[in-house]
């Protein structure tokens, strides 16, 4: 096995550990906000606040679609992780196998539903009938190549069980440049409208998916042969118990974010535009936090499977302390120069008017978003989805509850509070959850420490 690319962190200083895995992971999340911010740049300059709109109206969707994809990889990727940090590598291979079964067979499903039901959605949004068509287009195309998406998360969480945060970072640089270069070339040289941003998304994935099925095909603790894909059900439901969880998790809070959407859009164009910006910078500036989440679960997992629950109160730590520095950076710029951030995306006065109720409002409340993904991300590490899942209800609820309740008062303020009161909600309730299953397995780590050290002292003594 390359030990240049996998990383075991059941073994050295957590610390060093976490961070030489959270450096090329953070490169690479940030490379993927890039070429998304890029898009929307792209698209906000060169065919209008209208395109934009169209593009940032299908997001909530997408992540509807994507986050129950990406949450099952994550999933599935935990339990690859635990084998791989308990040394057991027919476990691991027999786990991998059945990933690569279920990711197969979620690809086609996926694709078809989403494609079918995709006008259908876009009326239950409220979609502005000035829209609805780029809407349509850049939809089809995007939820038509699903199947590479979906293959990059699959493909991309088992490399970061393994330890393994470069080859995803290679991946998304190729995919970046590419994705730049594409967007560029088929708007401002060949004229397209928003089907040429969604073409060079699809490429870009397939160029990204390749790139890391490379790589796992050269992982000797992974090289399967036919054995181990025959006879699976069993290890079909062991990962589908893990990971059905947290791909419900993923979708029932993006429906809280459709509804948001929903409400967003009965406003008008102006709204939609301006929603789309904001999103685009909260999931930029979460970022950071979102990534020491990532790399939270991978360390969790291997350490659970190895049984070093000290170790992952250790990890803890480390990673909560990447959450607050990245909330003072990058909360401070949503806080100080809201309006200047919006002034990037955005052509119109009014939209970037609304921009600037929004950011600062989202970036005070920013650290209890940056817990959120430390604490959540440790649970689900530990292999225990369930009040994770609930969580995402919960963050559900407070949207849909905060915006129908409040944006009649406050207008586009609402759509600010829906986002801070959701993060709060689902951080207690995983909080709660962290008490509940890491605290007794450290109790009991210290308990049998205390009683084995009791019986050499005793047999010293005799």
């Amino acid at each position: 096995m390359n030990k240049k690319s996998e990383i075991d962190f059941t073994e050295g200083s957590p610390l060093k550990l976490i961070l030489s895995f959270y450096w090329p992971l953070l490169l690479t999340s940030t490379l993927q906000q890039f070429y998304n911010f890029a898009d929307t740049w792209i698209v906000g300059k060169g065919l209008g606040d209208n395109a934009l709109a169209a593009v940032g109206n299908m997001g909530s969707l997408f992540f509807l679609i994507v986050g129950f994809s990406f949450g099952l990889a994550n999933g599935f990727g935990v339990l690859v992780a635990q084998s791989y940090g308990a040394k057991n590598e027919e476990e691991l291979r027999h786990r991998f196998a059945a990933t690569i079964e279920l990711g197969i067979a979620l690809a086609v499903v996926l694709s078809i539903a989403s494609i079918l039901f995709l006008p259908h959605a876009l009326r239950l949004m409220q979609t502005d009938t000035k829209i609805i068509g780029d809407s349509l287009k850049y939809g089809y195309i995007v939820f038509g190549g699903l199947s590479a998406g979906i293959c990059y998360n699959i493909s991309g969480s088992v490399l970061r069980s393994l330890g393994d945060s470069r080859t995803p970072l290679k991946a998304i640089i190729a995919s970046s440049i590419l994705n730049v270069g594409l967007n560029s070339l088929f708007i401002f040289i060949f004229h397209m409208g928003v089907e040429g941003v969604a073409i060079a998304t699809l490429v870009s994935q397939v160029v990204s998916s390749i790139i890391c099925i490379g790589k796992l095909r050269q992982i000797e603790a992974i090289r399967l042969e036919k054995k181990y894909f025959i006879n699976e059900s069993r290890v079909f439901l062991e990962l589908l118990k893990n990971g059905l969880p947290m791909a419900f998790m993923n979708s029932i809070t993006a429906v809280g974010c459709m509804v948001v959407q929903y409400f967003i859009n009965g406003y008008g164009v102006v709204y939609t535009a301006a929603y789309a910006a904001c999103t685009k910078y909260l999931n930029l500036f979460m970022n950071p936090a979102a990534t020491a989440g990532n790399a939270m679960s991978a360390y969790t997992s291997q350490n659970y499977g190895a049984k070093n629950y000290k170790r992952i109160l250790e990890g803890v730590y480390v990673c909560l302390g990447i959450a607050v520095v990245a909330y003072l950076l990058l909360g401070g710029l949503m806080i100080f120069i809201p309006g200047t951030l919006a002034g990037i995306l955005l052509s119109g006065s009014e939209q970037i008017a609304l921009v600037t109720e929004f950011l600062p409002r989202c970036g005070i409340m920013m650290i209890s978003l940056n817990v959120l993904f430390v604490v959540r991300s440790c649970v689900q590490g530990m292999g225990k989805p369930m009040l994770p899942m609930v969580s995402g209800i919960m963050e559900m609820v407070m949207r849909i509850l905060v915006i129908s309740l409040f944006i009649g008062s406050f207008g586009f303020k609402a759509a600010a509070y829906a986002e801070m009161s959701a993060w709060t909600g689902a951080l207690l309730i995983n909080a709660y959850a962290f008490y509940i299953t890491l605290i007794p397995l450290l109790r009991a780590d210290k308990d049998i420490s205390y009683s084995e050290n009791r019986n050499l002292n005793r047999r010293t003594t005799t």
